[in-house]
């Protein structure tokens, strides 16, 4: 026999899980629209909900930039694998450095959070590093293996490549630039077409 009181309690559980992701969402848009850690007033007024329920779901600003930066590492890992079920490789890894490229953007407006708790170890980054390394990996192999993109090239060199296209175009006036760089990138990535022996 189901209880109205089993019924509430799903519901309650389910607006308050509505009202986190609704919240994560907000406050995504609103680290990588601004250059400097935007309120958590302005956050709950961008997610349409009250300062109240804010907290109550992220009681401090750094347990809020935890929850966004961890989502959006995970988008990154989920992503690689779920790009690859729908693409070609080489499609889903110039995908996945759009994916990248959001991740970083979000970064710009809560860097001096993230900063500080990457200093006090409540946000490990060699953890993230190994975690997006091994997402290019993934479809680095799937590449190789399919035979479109190169054997020879290891995620380090990736992910060296895609923090120097956005340290000098990373801003949102340069979008155009960082499309044209990682689309020369993407050409670098592809296995050089074969040599075809001349007629005797």
């Amino acid at each position: 026999m189901i209880r109205l009181s089993d019924v509430g309690a799903r519901t309650l559980r389910a607006d308050a899980a509505r009202n986190r992701d609704t919240l994560l969402a907000a406050a995504t848009r609103a680290f990588a629209a601004s250059e400097t850690d935007p309120s958590m007033r302005a956050i709950a007024r961008e997610a349409g909900v009250g300062i109240a329920t804010l907290y109550r779901h992220f009681p401090t600003r750094e347990s809020l930039v935890d929850a966004v930066y961890q989502d959006q590492v995970q988008r990154l890992t989920l992503g690689a694998r779920e790009l690859l079920e729908q693409l070609p490789p080489s499609e889903a890894m110039r995908r996945w450095m759009d994916l990248f490229a959001d991740w970083l953007a979000t970064k710009h407006g809560m860097l001096d959070t993230l900063l500080a708790m990457i200093d006090s170890g409540e946000i490990a980054e060699a953890q993230t590093r190994t975690e997006l390394l091994e997402a290019i990996t993934t479809i680095l192999d799937a590449g190789s293996a399919a035979g479109d993109l190169r054997a020879d090239t290891s995620a380090e060199d990736i992910a060296a490549s895609l923090i120097g296209i956005f340290t000098v175009a990373g801003k949102p006036e340069h979008h155009a630039q960082a499309q044209r760089l990682l689309n020369l990138l993407m050409d670098g990535l592809r296995p050089p077409p074969s040599t075809l022996n001349p007629a005797i």
